[in-house]
């Protein structure tokens, strides 16, 4: 008997070092489970659903460089899949999906199940692929494996049930399948180019991004030597922040209002490895330069002057001899300065009064930041606990910090959790997760206990979708269709086998949450936190300030007036909102 398309697929999959494929089992799939059952390698993880199963393959891919799979049978099993994918797609990371297929005799016929994937999932990947004999998978998955790897990108391999339990008639592997490639660098002549962009200049800003990843030191130097501010996109915190002399934070709807300043008043701003996409945030007349290894991300998201397509680390190291040492740092100093105050004002809020409820949430991030350690892996739901995240988790060169940071998807916090601690099970792993993004996919829970994966899982209760009411209430709205009514989630994961516990009250945080990290096993901490907690953006325009108005007004005129009292107590005296942003003779 020859070897099937199943068996050889997962054989090459072992051969490549694959360890792991998340999915669902399916009849579709049942040639390649039985494949796996048999041969022990890769190990199946099996998760409850199958958006789960991208996110955690995404998520161990981004984590150790390599590619990462995940598998679902015909129909709606693969098409669970998508969210999961479109965030591995947006953030370039190299996954693998295998999408089961209807037996192939039946497809075009409406049948039971019936849908094209490679059409499906043609946006979110860079090579989708339908195998229509059992010798055609081996040049369909070898090229599916060489563009993820080398595109850094999804690829899609779309196998009939009936297809993959055929027999090879030439089974023998290809070359051994890698991601090839070296580090470009621009041409000499971008390069002076560069140097005459940056030599005569005063007041220099950089921002950095994911695509300073392994490039630290080199960015340090190129900052020490041309006194430059380091301000950072989301995407780069855990690669800049660190043992950064130069840093002053994060721009954007999260950051700090010295990143705003540096970059609108410098008089250049160079951007390395970032596709930050907030227009409102760059600089209206500096000149721009803009480095990155993909060229089409230059210029979309705003003027630049000068566009070079190359690695950060491999062209920061060839432009350092080239450049001029400059001595003025007063843009530099000022942007420190603006940066420590700001600093300061953040870290004020992550206060816990004894016996004060509801808690901050800002607090209990604090706390899960001192108690973590060194090399943990963080994953944070979309939404509020992604600004506590950014805020308040420090990185260190061996932390990792995951997120929907791209596509922006609810509920990937525990996925990627339980990818992350699938790969390495030896660190420790913490989500962040929302109570709404850990409600959406709350049956993975259960795999958390089913797989034996210690992740830590920390709940910011608030009671609703957070930062959509916030958006609502900036927008002069009455918060609408964001309350939610949830469970007792600790309790509901102590009926799972995992300890649960529930914090209402600043002291209980960090006893909870050291009694969770020495625990040896899953755990869910269940923190009941504000829902009115402001969160003030670095720029504040009018709009806002007026649509915060109207939601006083409105809350008062519908009979809503606690919440009125409920912001006052909680949000806009105490971060200052009001005494900064109306003027201060304005009656209350």
């Amino acid at each position: 008997m020859g070897t099937s398309a199943a068996e050889w697929l997962v054989q090459t999959l072992a051969d490549l070092g694959v360890e792991r494929v998340y999915g669902v089992a399916g009849d579709s799939l049942n040639g390649i489970t039985d494949a796996i059952r048999r041969r022990g390698q890769p190990r199946w993880v099996h998760v409850r659903h199958e958006e789960v199963a991208a996110f955690a393959a995404g998520a161990e891919s981004q984590l150790h460089g390599g590619l990462g799979v995940c598998a679902g049978s015909c129909g709606p099993g693969n098409l669970h899949l998508i969210n999961g994918l479109y965030d591995a797609h947006r953030t370039r990371t190299p996954v693998l999906a295998i999408a089961a297929q209807i037996p192939s005799a039946e497809i075009g016929s409406d049948y039971f199940q019936e849908t094209h994937p490679e059409r499906l999932f043609r946006e979110c990947s860079r090579f989708a692929e339908y195998v229509g004999a059992p010798d055609q998978l081996p040049r369909i998955l070898e090229t599916a494996v060489r563009t993820a790897l080398a595109e850094r990108d999804v690829s899609v391999i779309v196998l009939p049930g009936d297809i993959a339990l055929g027999t090879l008639t030439d089974p023998r592997a290809s070359a051994p399948l890698t991601s090839g490639g070296g580090l470009a660098v621009p041409s000499e002549a971008d390069l002076a180019r560069l140097v005459a962009v940056l030599d005569p200049a005063r007041r220099v800003t950089i921002l950095a991004g994911r695509g300073c990843a392994g490039a630290h030191d080199d960015l340090v130097a190129f900052a020490d030597r041309i006194q430059a501010p380091v301000v950072h996109a989301l995407g780069g915190k855990e690669w800049v922040e660190f043992d950064n002399p130069f840093d002053i934070g994060m721009t954007g709807l999260l950051g700090f209002s010295a990143g705003f300043k540096a970059m609108r008043e410098c008089e250049v701003l160079v951007m390395l490895g970032t596709d930050f996409p907030y227009r409102q945030f760059y600089p209206e007349s500096a000149t721009v330069v803009q480095l990155d290894r993909r060229g089409e991300q230059i210029g979309r998201r705003t003027r630049v002057d000068l566009g070079l397509v190359g690695d950060v680390g491999a062209t920061l190291r060839a432009l350092q001899p080239r450049l001029a040492r400059h001595s003025d740092s007063d843009h530099l100093h000022a942007s420190l300065a603006d940066y420590a105050s700001s600093r300061a004002g953040i870290d004020d809020l992550a206060v816990g009064p004894t016996g004060v409820r509801p808690l901050h949430p800002q607090f209990v991030a604090k706390v899960l930041d001192e108690l973590a350690s060194d090399d943990a892996i963080f994953s944070c739901d979309v939404g509020t606990p992604t600004i506590w995240a950014a805020r308040y988790l420090r990185m260190n060169g061996r932390r990792r910090l995951l997120g929907s940071f791209n596509h922006g998807s609810m509920a990937n916090a525990l996925p990627q959790a339980i990818g992350a601690k699938a790969a390495y099970p030896a660190r420790q792993v913490v989500s962040l997760s929302g109570d709404g993004g850990l409600a959406m996919l709350l049956g993975d829970l259960l795999t958390l206990a089913q797989e034996k994966l210690a992740v830590k899982v920390v709940v910011f209760n608030n009671s609703a979708l957070g930062f959509v009411y916030m958006e609502q209430l900036s927008d002069g709205l009455l918060p609408f269709g964001t309350a939610l009514v949830n469970p007792d989630f600790a309790a509901l994961a102590a009926t799972a086998g995992i300890l649960g516990q529930r914090v209402e009250l600043p002291e209980q945080v960090r006893p909870a949450l050291e009694k969770a990290f020495a625990h040896d096993g899953p755990a869910l901490i269940e923190v009941i936190v504000s829902r009115q907690e402001l969160v003030v953006p670095p720029s504040i325009h009018a709009a806002q300030v007026k649509g915060i108005g109207l939601f006083l007004l409105k809350a008062v005129l519908s009979g809503r007036g606690d919440e009125v009292v409920d912001l006052a107590k909680t949000n806009l005296l105490r971060t200052g909102f009001l005494g900064r942003h109306l003027a201060p003779d304005r009656p209350s």
